[in-house]
């Protein structure tokens, strides 16, 4: 996605986060661009993890690949680039497993790509405050306290600000029409009106939709009890997304959650993302990997970079993921 005007760092009163600066360059292979492991080129090659100054040790075999999809799966068309599915193919014939892991929920046309990346395993949706087993039905879902519910909502009326509120499975919002329609369509469901009213269930997660000229006036407002991330989508270029989720609730936790259910490590487990709701993420997993479009906070956190969403970056991310350790 197009880079952003920097931001602060970390809003430590509302909970919001955003990766650091700095950025290192990508090619048409994956680069390193930290201490650790890279490819080059078309191909991937053997790759070690460097644990102090001096000792370089065979890393350990990835077991488990996290995607986020705005920006990393899904580029400025809205679709997927075609030499992502059979790189996802050939790494499951690997014994990889792999995970959607998104600030989108996870029904529609969502729901489609986590069960096609795996059609029985574990994904993180809402940021990490729904994390699913598409499977089995098990969840590991966190909701909103009811009090900051409502808060959201008095807040959103008085400001006639666009909110959306989020369940496991449906979605409802208030607020200016133009951005919850062109957001229905990137979410591939049908435009109506959805009033909160309608919502059945525990909500899980909040959505301010904003222009960026409003992102750090919503950022700077007080979110008491809550964790606000910002992410965007190529598909909407003029918008901002704010989640909203619990205090501690973000795909960072997410990971954790799926990691666990399969037994890996974090240091067996790579995250490919973009964005400052990844930074999280991209923190305690052991194969942190940026995409060339990532905002520049995701790339510092990154040890490798990949080729741009737009070109399947991620179909080289996971050939690295085939490679590394082996």
């Amino acid at each position: 996605m197009p880079e952003s005007p920097q931001r602060p760092q970390d809003h430590s009163g509302s909970g919001a986060r955003e990766a650091g600066n700095g950025a290192a360059g990508a090619g048409s292979g994956a680069r390193e661009t930290g201490n650790g492991a890279g490819g080059a080129g078309s191909g991937v090659r053997d790759a070690a993890v460097r644990d102090h100054p001096g000792s370089v040790v065979r890393a350990a075999p990835i077991g488990l690949v996290c995607i986020d999809v705005d920006g990393t799966l899904v580029g400025s068309s809205g679709e997927v680039h075609p030499a992502v599915w059979p790189a996802a193919a050939h790494a499951r014939e690997r014994g990889i497993r792999l995970a959607l892991c998104t600030g989108r929920p996870g029904f529609g046309v969502t729901r489609e790509l986590a069960a096609r990346l795996d059609p029985n395993g574990w994904h993180c949706f809402q940021n990490g405050a729904s994390v699913v087993a598409l499977g089995g039905g098990r969840t590991h879902s966190v909701a909103l306290a009811r009090a900051a519910v409502t808060e959201l909502i008095e807040r959103g009326r008085a400001k006639g600000r666009l909110l959306e509120l989020y369940t496991d499975d449906d979605y409802a919002f208030e607020g200016p029409p133009e951005r919850a329609r062109a957001h229905a369509a990137l979410l591939g469901l049908s435009f109506q009106e959805r009033p909160f009213r309608r919502l059945r269930g525990e909500i899980v997660r909040g959505q301010w939709l904003v222009g960026h000229d409003q992102t750090e006036l919503v950022l700077a407002e007080p979110h008491p009890g809550l964790e606000l991330s910002l992410s965007a989508s190529p598909a909407m270029p003029e918008t901002r997304f704010i989640n909203i989720t619990a205090a501690g609730v973000d795909k960072g936790r997410a990971v954790r959650a799926i990691a666990l259910e399969y037994g890996l490590p974090l240091a067996r487990v790579m995250f490919v993302g973009d964005s400052g709701n990844d930074a999280s993420a991209l923190r305690i997993v052991g194969w942190p990997v940026a995409m060339a479009n990532a905002e520049p906070g995701a790339r510092a956190l990154a040890r490798i970079t990949v080729g741009d969403v737009d070109a399947g970056g991620v179909a080289e991310a996971l050939q690295l993921a085939e490679h590394a350790g082996n």
